[in-house]
């Protein structure tokens, strides 16, 4: 996953990557959990620009918290 920071309280996600071996076993919605509890853990907030990443934003409504 790779992500730069927009200020000290905003992260912009813009790709989230699995090698092609590991695709399809939940592997980038792990990464995507970890992006969560960080954000929350580190009290920001995440801008989804990653098709993936803010397609699993999407269907995760309890992960709204730390979306913007």
């Amino acid at each position: 996953m790779t992500y730069s920071r927009a200020s000290e309280k905003l992260v912009i996600i813009d790709h989230t990557g699995v090698p092609d071996a590991l695709r399809g076993q939940g592997y980038g919605k792990v990464l995507g959990e970890h992006a969560v509890a960080a954000a929350r853990e580190g009290g920001w907030k995440i801008v989804p620009l990653c098709p993936f990443f803010k397609a699993l934003s999407i269907r995760h409504e309890e992960w709204q918290d730390v979306i913007q």
